[in-house]
């Protein structure tokens, strides 16, 4: 299985948005909703408009952790599931699939969705996944709060979240690169 990364640069998150904007609107939202919740796409995909039109929370009952997860709707989400829910009803999945009458998309589909656009705009290691990992990445860079950050992905210890959202790897990366066996100046050998 092969380890898939967060989105750590801006330009290529909002390069994601605006390729998904242009081509398919349920994974336009389906990412925003990855991104701003930190949300598993076992979560994701449960969800429905009721969930999310007209509120201030999405609650939601993990599927992996069996917690009840509460949390405030981003404003740039809000407008978003404005738009979006517009003329669905209530009891319909928010990601449902255009096959059946209201059955949500799949984990494939979304994985599909996803990793189509990622290559794209030229990103590698990206999947369904990554959206949770960007949540978790961009708190960090804004925050550094890793406490909250732990709670927030349902993590039971700090190091695991920065593995998690590839800050070690970061600076692992980072280290290595700065790495010299040059002498300084005015440095005598032995």
């Amino acid at each position: 299985m092969n380890k898939v990364e967060p989105i750590r640069d801006a330009d290529k998150v909002q390069d994601v948005l605006d390729a998904l904007r242009k081509k398919d609107m349920r994974g336009y939202v389906l990412f925003m909703t990855g991104i701003h919740t930190g949300l598993r796409i076992s979560d994701l995909l449960t969800l429905k408009v009721r969930d999310v039109k007209d509120r201030e929370y999405i609650s939601v009952h993990e599927k992996k952790t069996g917690k009840e997860r509460r949390f405030t709707i981003h404003k740039d989400l809000k407008k978003v599931y404005k738009e979006y829910t517009n003329g669905k009803e209530d009891y319909e999945y928010l990601f449902k699939s255009r096959q059946g009458k209201n059955n949500p998309i799949s984990r494939m589909r979304a994985y599909q969705i996803i990793k189509g656009v990622a290559s794209q705009v030229g990103l590698e290691k990206i999947a369904t996944h990554s959206m949770r990992k960007t949540f978790g990445y961009f708190i960090y860079q804004q925050s550094k709060d890793l406490a909250a950050i732990k709670e927030m992905l349902n993590h039971s210890d700090i190091s695991h979240t920065l593995r998690y959202i590839g800050v070690v790897q970061e600076k692992t990366d980072r280290l290595i690169s700065q790495l010299t066996f040059k002498k300084k100046r005015g440095e005598d050998s032995e």
